[in-house]
């Protein structure tokens, strides 16, 4: 009697910590969880962000990126330069302590992504959707969510030669044909570019801090929206799905079986979706391995894209593989 062949794929995550310089931000998206108004959120100071990176050097669950979110001040703000130079100086203490940076911190100059690119081995932004209506919904109070600004992101990253993440938020108010525009708009920059690593399919999933309180996306659509990225995609972008916002490992599963292959960046809390907990590594290896899935993990950066970056961030990178982390 012949044994079944039991199939095995892999499925990878980036085991991050995330560190927040403010959550002040002058867009008031109606959906989000994060934000606070303008003056009311104190920026984290320096020496606070060392010590809790040199406590990350200990953890028991190793972290290699530092996933630097930030509210949005103002590109017109007199505290726009300060702000700036404060996520700057973060990056740099990440390095300093061992750390890969991975900055979304909203739409940014030419100039600032320019530097940026210095201290960051990626950085991302959602485009959310291609549908200029939700100007007249959900994102009426938020100007920088202009699908033509988030698109000239798009464009200056790969001009820039910066690896990118970019993704869709899904279920906000747009419709089927906004998910196929948005995803080939991505397609054709990563035409031009071939700077986009990973595209995000991020289910709306309402929180506790919103003002909108809007029905959370259809979960059961979502390997139906993932065979889509797919087709559309070109197979050098690889599409992530967030696993706190799945609850049902079955459904996890049909994502992955779809064409999803990331999880993301996974820590001990998801700054975004506060209500929704990340799952322990060991509990999703759990579910996923007796399906045929090895979850392993990976650097925030891909190894294709290494070699634009500068000389100090290869280097950093060389020495956490050697010491540390084993990269597929």
């Amino acid at each position: 009697m012949h044994s079944r062949t039991v199939r095995s794929h892999t499925v990878t995550y980036s085991p991050a910590y995330t560190i927040v310089p403010t959550y002040e931000c002058f867009n008031h998206c109606s959906y989000c969880n994060f934000r606070t108004d303008p003056g009311q959120s104190p920026w984290l100071r320096l020496a606070d962000a060392r010590s809790l990176l040199q406590q990350l050097r200990n953890a028991p669950e190793p972290v290699i990126e530092i996933l630097v979110l930030s509210g949005e001040v103002h590109p017109k703000s007199a505290r726009r330069q300060a702000w700036f130079e404060h996520i700057y100086q973060l990056c740099e203490l990440a390095l300093e302590q061992g750390f890969l940076p991975h900055t979304n911190v909203g739409p940014l100059s030419y100039e600032e992504m320019r530097q940026l690119k210095q201290v960051n081995v990626s950085m991302g932004l959602m485009l959310e959707q291609m549908a200029p209506e939700l100007h007249q919904t959900v994102h009426q109070q938020a100007p920088s969510k202009s699908p033509e600004l988030r698109l000239e992101q798009l464009r200056w990253a790969g001009e820039l030669q910066i690896p990118f993440t970019t993704g869709l938020l899904l279920g906000i108010g747009e419709t089927s044909d906004d998910w196929r525009k948005s995803l080939q708009t991505i397609a054709d920059q990563q035409a031009k570019f071939g700077h986009i690593q990973e595209v995000i399919l991020q289910p709306y999933s309402p929180g506790q801090q919103e003002d909108w309180f809007g029905s959370a996306f259809d979960l059961q659509q979502l390997p139906a929206v993932v065979a889509l990225a797919r087709a559309i995609l070109p197979d050098t972008i690889v599409i992530q799905i967030p696993p706190n916002l799945i609850d049902q490992p079955a459904l996890l599963v049909a994502c992955l079986e779809a064409g999803a292959r990331d999880l993301g960046g996974i820590g001990p809390h998801d700054e975004v979706n506060p209500d929704y907990p990340h799952p322990t590594i060991e509990r999703l290896a759990a579910q996923l391995h007796p399906q045929g899935w090895q979850l392993k993990p990976r650097l925030p950066v891909y190894s294709q894209y290494q070699s634009w970056l500068p000389s100090q961030l290869q280097q950093q990178i060389k020495l956490i593989v050697k010491n540390s982390f084993q990269v597929l």
